[in-house]
C-alpha cells in the first residue's frame, strides 16, 4: 500500500540497530525519455547506508530487516498534525487512553499487527478473543485535495470520524453504524462516511472469525495515507475517541 513516488530520497531507518538510510536510485539525467515519467519502481531502488562493500553492509544490517521512514511529528496550520505511521498510531493511541482511563465493563483491547499484508494479527486476535462486538479503530484516506471533488474525495478532515458501512473487505453491521451515527448527532459530534467503497482494515477478519461478529469501525481521515507525511485534523481524533466510547457504552446497555 505504500505509493513508490513518495519513496524516493527519503531518510529511511533500518532494522533493531537503527541504521540510517537515504533511499536512491538511478539518476536523472541518466533516465530514458520514458523512465523520466513514471516513478521509480521498488525493484530499482536502492538504501544508501553509507558503506563501501557488501561486507561492510552486512555488519550493519541482514537480508529481511525492516524498514521505516524517519519523519517528525509536527503540528501546523489550525489543529493538523503530520506524521509517519498515524495509520494505526492514531488508533492505538485511542485504546491506549481508554485503558488508562479504565472500563465500566469487560472489554479487550487487541494491538495487531501485518493487516496490510493478509489480516494475519486480527484473524489470531477475533479467533483467541472471540468478541461478542467488535470496533475498528483506524485511519482512512481522505483525497480532500482542491484536484478532487465529488466522490473522489471519500472524506475530509474536520468533518468527524468516518464510520464505514462498506469497504473492499467488509460489509458493516447495520445496527452499529446507525447507532454510530445517531450518538454522533445526539452528543453534537461530527461523523461522516465514506462516498466510495474503497480500501479496508482489520474488519475484514474479525467480521467473518469463527460464527461472525457484529463489528463496526471508527477511522481518521487521514491525508497521503501509508507516506512519511500523514495528515489529520486534531478534533477528528478526540471525536473519534469520544464517539468510540458513545458506541461501547451503548453497546454494553443493549
Amino acid at each position: 500500500g505504500v505509493d513508490p513516488r513518495v519513496v524516493f530520497g527519503r531518510r529511511v531507518k533500518i532494522g533493531r540497530n537503527n541504521v540510517l538510510g537515504v533511499v536512491g536510485g538511478k539518476a536523472i539525467h541518466n533516465l530514458t525519455a520514458e523512465e523520466r515519467k513514471k516513478s521509480v519502481p521498488f525493484d530499482k531502488l536502492t538504501i544508501d547506508i553509507g558503506v563501501d562493500s557488501r561486507e561492510e553492509a552486512l555488519k550493519l544490517v541482514r537480508l529481511g530487516d525492516s524498514v521505516r521512514f524517519v519523519s517528525d511529528f509536527v503540528e501546523f496550520g489550525e489543529g493538523f498534525v503530520k506524521c509517519k505511521a498515524i495509520d494505526d498510531r492514531a488508533g492505538c493511541a485511542i485504546m491506549l487512553r481508554m485503558i488508562e482511563e479504565g472500563m465500566e465493563y469487560d472489554t479487550y483491547f487487541t494491538f495487531v499487527v501485518q493487516e496490510e499484508i493478509g489480516l494475519r494479527g486480527s484473524t489470531c486476535a477475533a479467533f483467541t478473543v472471540a468478541p461478542d462486538y467488535a470496533v475498528v479503530l483506524e485511519s482512512t484516506t481522505a483525497a480532500d485535495i482542491p484536484s478532487a471533488s465529488g466522490e473522489k474525495r471519500v472524506c475530509e478532515l474536520g468533518k468527524g470520524p468516518v464510520v464505514s458501512y462498506m469497504d473492499r473487505h467488509t460489509m458493516y453491521d447495520r445496527e452499529l453504524y446507525e447507532l454510530a451515527f445517531s450518538a454522533a448527532e445526539e452528543n453534537g459530534i461530527s461523523c461522516q462516511t465514506k462516498t466510495m467503497v474503497a480500501g479496508g482494515n482489520d474488519a475484514g477478519a474479525i467480521h467473518v472469525s469463527r460464527g461472525g461478529v457484529k463489528t463496526a469501525a471508527v477511522s481518521l481521515p487521514c491525508r497521503y495515507l501509508h507516506s512519511p507525511s500523514c495528515v489529520i485534523n486534531k478534533a477528528d481524533f478526540e471525536n473519534a475517541y469520544v464517539l468510540t466510547k458513545l458506541i461501547l457504552d451503548r453497546t454494553y446497555n443493549k
